[in-house]
């Protein structure tokens, strides 16, 4: 719909009457501005003769007769009679429109200012003329005149003393707390902002690295963009759990882009009394703009942890609903390694256990004060803890959208300037055609962009803190994966020195596989330690072996240098050796990073291993394999030694609570058992099924965990609960089989487990593959296919 009928759709533009009041209002004015004029010649007259003023001022006196008394004329007039609708009105009468009413504005305000100063000064003088005990005008002026000059100098030395102090009480209140605040804004200018940091040494974040670099050339060179009609973004959001190089990337910005950069934590902006947060955001925005207006117009602030400050407001409810559990890990995860059982037998990486690991590995909040006066603060109204922070949010959304307003005091005193020469009636607005009125101020040219950083969801930071227009530009980071840690090796590796043999793609992919759940920083971490290890052995370079005896201080501290009893460490290698010929069978999208009999903490060994490819759901045989590989421990002490030991308690844990997870959140039920091939008769048939879903069960239940957990609803359920019992007994009988087939390979994993105590990547690797594993063939009818426990 165009302008045209937009104003028929509702009733038409301008009406007759508002035009012929319009054209009234026009021939009103020029006739008051013509009575002006012709009675100006009359007040300068009296100015200059009868009271003496000289010629310039008196010829001034009769310009501003002139003024005064049209203002006074549109003052009065429209108390009468309301200014015109004009809606739909052509430009010119709109413009006209716009400066009637400033000039009515400018002279309604001077003359009840003059009011109120007239009334007052007529106050004063009727006190003073009462004090003076006679009303005569003359003694009144007198006796003012006498006070005044005896105590108007008191009066100025009190009002200047008490000015004085409550300012300097106000520094001593608030200064040394602002000034310790302002110290966490730091501001670096090009050249000064070098932490060594390139955008080539952050590494495993390649999408993110990519994205950036579009969206800063853009910020510092995009004026083709725009001419092209795109728009620039004003903000960018890093998202990714801690330690995924968020922070780290900034830096590289800050280095690598030629442009000023600011820094500050969300957390500073949490002060003890409440304004000074969107004191600090405007300090913040102005130290900003004065290093933008310095190099070229342009600055990056960066804020980290700007869940500190821009988390979702009270009043808009949480907003941030968790998501339902969707992986085995949000039930099984122990430790700082996030192990599936208490005692930290089993560990696997997929995605979900990675962002988890990184999840928990944030740095708690820091205090703004210690705890026993966090309390305080807390329970005082006006000291910050009634929504805290929530003014240095809305002081920041103000600032991002008030960037490209113009100057303050430029337009202040243009929209000053030029009111007055509209109230001064005689003064047109264009003469020869050109305009002479200064015209209203551009926008700032310095342009500020901002960079946040959280690691907290989306979806619980505030809205119109994250919208487009502000941080409407999100960048997501990952963990790192596998391929992304190996990038991070080829980074750091070469910083230090090192054997050659660590330089071959195999080796550097086996590093990568290994190093499950680190950092950039671990990794570096562990190259710098690995060279520690060496020169204390006197040798110049670190090898695999300095970078294994790293890992495992880097992950767990020094190992527990006490040795098993030489029949407890054969028991704990063929347990572990039951995990590792089970997984490396059945689990597809995994292999084996380490396999350990090195005790740690409570952890007496452990099997790890890594998922080849992220994926973003399981299919049920790979969860299947999940179950077999932690059951296989289980299997292999029964086949050995015809009995179970203690160890495998966090194993039966772990798998309980696993097939109840597929059972209730997945639908994943036993697999169903079908005798058609082995029997014809169908009632035979079917008993034979029930009897053997049956025996399945019965197994499941006695390997069934009892404890309590997040799922005493399914166990509750007599339906899910045989389902997930029918899931583990056909579980176990497949690894307990599995096991019993491969007896001496599991001997064999066993022996030499024992005798290197940690095997590591390719050695596991190609051990298991040496022994030649084979999957067994089960017959359920096959009295020998089933365990007895």
């Amino acid at each position: 719909m165009n302008e045209e009928e937009g104003r028929r759709a509702i009733g038409g533009g301008v009406n007759d009457s508002a035009l012929s009041l319009a054209s009234e209002w026009r021939k009103l004015g020029r006739l008051a501005t013509v009575v002006a004029v012709f009675t100006s010649p009359a007040t300068f007259a009296l100015l200059h003769y009868r009271l003496g003023w000289a010629i310039p001022w008196a010829i001034l006196g009769a310009l501003a007769g002139i003024a005064i008394f049209r203002g006074g004329v549109d003052v009065l007039a429209h108390k009468l009679v309301p200014f015109p609708a004009l809606y739909g009105a052509d430009d010119e009468l709109r413009r006209q429109d716009v400066v009637s009413r400033r000039r009515h504005w400018y002279w309604k305000t001077k003359y009840r200012r003059t009011t109120w100063l007239a009334i007052s000064l007529s106050l004063i003088f009727l006190i003073a003329m009462a004090a003076a005990g006679e009303w005569s005008l003359a003694a009144g002026w007198d006796k003012m005149g006498a006070w005044f000059d005896r105590y108007s100098p008191m009066i100025a030395m009190y009002a200047v003393i008490g000015f004085f102090l409550f300012f300097v009480n106000l520094l001593i209140l608030f200064g040394p707390l602002f000034f310790f605040s302002i110290q966490q804004i730091k501001g670096y200018e090009p050249g000064d902002a070098d932490w060594g940091v390139k955008l080539d040494d952050v590494r495993g974040q390649a999408e993110a690295k990519e994205e950036i670099r579009r969206v800063v050339s853009l910020w510092q060179s995009g004026e083709e963009f725009e001419k092209a009609g795109g728009k620039r973004e004003r903000g960018v959001l890093f998202l990714g759990p801690p330690g995924t190089g968020k922070t780290m990337l900034s830096k590289a910005i800050a280095t690598s882009f030629n442009c000023p950069f600011v820094t500050i934590p969300g957390s500073g902006f949490q002060q003890m009394f409440m304004g000074m947060d969107a004191l600090l955001v405007r300090y913040m925005a102005r130290k900003a703009k004065k290093l933008a207006a310095k190099w070229g117009g342009q600055c990056i602030v960066f804020i980290d942890e700007i869940d500190a400050v821009g988390m979702r407001r009270a009043s808009l409810g949480s907003g941030f609903q968790p998501y339902e559990r969707s992986s085995v890990h949000d039930e099984l995860f122990f430790g700082d390694w996030g192990a599936l059982t208490w005692d930290g037998d089993l560990v696997l990486e997929t995605k979900q256990w990675r962002d988890r690991l990184f999840e928990l590995r944030a740095e708690p909040k820091r205090r703004f004060l210690p705890p026993a006066l966090e309390r305080v603060y807390n329970i005082i109204p006006g000291m910050g803890g009634m929504g805290m922070g929530s003014q240095a949010l809305n002081q920041l959304l103000v600032v991002m959208d008030g960037i490209d307003e113009p100057p303050l005091r430029k337009k202040f005193l243009t929209k000053k300037f030029n009111t007055f020469l509209d109230a001064m009636y005689i003064v047109p607005q264009k003469v020869f055609g050109k305009r002479i009125r200064i015209k209203p101020p551009k926008p700032r040219e310095e342009q500020i962009y901002f960079i946040g950083a959280c690691n907290v969801p989306l979806e619980a930071l505030d809205p119109a803190l994250v919208r487009p227009g502000r941080m409407g530009r999100h960048i997501f980071f990952r963990t790192p994966t596998w391929e992304d840690r190996r990038d991070v090796f080829d980074l750091y590796i070469k910083k230090v020195a090192h054997e050659p043999s660590l330089d071959t793609p195999k080796a550097r992919d086996e590093l990568a596989r290994i190093t499950s759940g680190y950092s950039p920083a671990m990794i570096d971490q562990v190259c710098s330690l690995a060279l520690t290890y060496a020169h204390s052995d006197g040798r110049p370079v670190f090898g695999r072996q300095d970078i294994l005896e790293a890992m495992t201080t880097v992950e767990a501290g020094v190992a527990i240098g006490q040795k098993y009893a030489p029949h407890e460490s054969r028991s704990i290698a063929i347990h572990e050796a039951g995990h590792a010929v089970c997984g490396h069978l059945y689990m597809d999208n995994g292999m084996s990073t380490r396999l350990s009999i090195k005790r740690r903490g409570s952890s007496g060994g452990h099997h790890q291993m890594a998922s080849i490819e992220d994926r973003f759901v399981a299919w049920r045989s790979e969860e299947i394999g999940n179950l077999i590989w932690t059951l296989g421990s289980y299997g292999a002490e029964l086949i050995f030694y015809g009995q179970n030991t203690t160890g495998v308690g966090g194993d039966l844990h772990s798998v309980t609570m696993h097939a109840a997870h597929m059972v209730s959140y997945s639908g994943m039920s036993p697999a169903t058992i079908d005798l058609s091939d082995r029997i014809a008769d169908r009632d035979e048939r079917e008993k034979e099924e029930e009897r053997v879903t049956q025996r399945f069960q019965r197994i499941g239940n006695q390997l069934m965990h009892r404890s309590p957990s997040g799922f005493d609803s399914t166990f509750g359920d007599r339906v899910k609960r045989d389902q997930v019992a029918g899931l583990l007994g056909q579980c176990f009988v497949i690894a307990w089989n599995t096991i019993r087939v491969n007896k001496d390979a599991v001997e064999a994993v066993a022996d030499r487990l024992v005798e290197a105590t940690e095997l590591y990547g390719d050695d596991v690797v190609d051990l298991l593959n040496g022994v030649r594993l084979r999957k067994p063939e089960i017959d359920v009818m096959d009295e020998n296919a089933w365990p007895v426990i």
